[in-house]
């Protein structure tokens, strides 16, 4: 099980990815929505967690991109953002998130949203098969 973490904050992505590891997943680490992009051209990921407010593309932006990608367009996204505001949340989900926690968050709402991903991913999974 492979994660992707995108955060402008070297902080914020060297805290979730230790406690990700330490539950035995591995990690990917992004700076940001194209730093994302790129690393998701060598490197398949079962789930992104991604912030919003980023420079360079920001997580709405990398969203889109996303998801306008038929090979990627499927993989589960969570927003993990500082944004607590109803209409950034709506925005979000209108872009394709899969789920929204607002900053701060505890590793075990990280880990709760990562199970309710998985298992919503491979019911839909067995569904289609």
């Amino acid at each position: 099980m492979k994660i992707m973490v995108v955060d402008d904050c070297q902080t914020t992505r060297k805290i979730i990815s230790l406690y990700l590891k330490s539950k035995g997943l591995s990690v990917v680490l992004a700076e940001n929505g194209l730093d994302a992009l790129e690393k998701l051209a060598t490197e398949d990921v079962n789930i992104i967690l991604s912030d919003i407010n980023m420079p360079y593309m920001d997580g709405i932006e990398f969203l889109k991109a996303l998801r306008a990608e038929p090979g990627r367009a499927a993989i589960p996204v969570f927003m993990v953002t500082t944004e607590s505001d109803a209409e950034e949340k709506e925005r979000a989900f209108k872009a394709g998130a899969d789920d929204y926690l607002v900053k701060p968050v505890t590793a075990d709402e990280v880990i709760k949203v990562i199970r309710k991903l998985l298992k919503k991913t491979f019911s839909e999974a067995a569904t289609h098969a």
